[in-house]
């Protein structure tokens, strides 16, 4: 299992190999590699659509504290735990900063 500080100023993105379904307005996913079933819910759901493409966990918190109306310090708290346990998983990857 992986493990890494997550930190407000990652950009992340989801990995290749899971499918992903909207059910009763919840998120659903399955990874093909691990065969393991995730709810995600809601606000979870939310944050993977947002980690379609490269993101910064600064700018997902940006958005969930406009949509759902948050203290953005408990917003920023729950986020990078939420993302830390998806990158355990395997189902997000950071993107790493290209030094100069």
């Amino acid at each position: 299992m992986k493990s890494y500080n997550i930190t407000i100023d990652d950009t992340i993105f989801q990995t290749s190999g899971s499918i992903a379904s909207d059910m009763d307005g919840d998120k659903v996913m399955m990874s093909i590699e691990s065969g393991k079933y995730y709810n995600l819910g809601k606000v979870g759901g939310r944050i993977w659509e947002l980690a379609t493409s490269p993101v910064t966990v600064s700018q997902i918190v940006e958005t969930l504290v406009v949509e759902y109306d948050i203290e953005r310090e408990l917003c920023e708290q729950q986020v990078i735990s939420f993302v830390a346990a998806l990158f355990k998983e395997n189902l997000i990857q950071l993107e790493e900063e290209v030094s100069v």
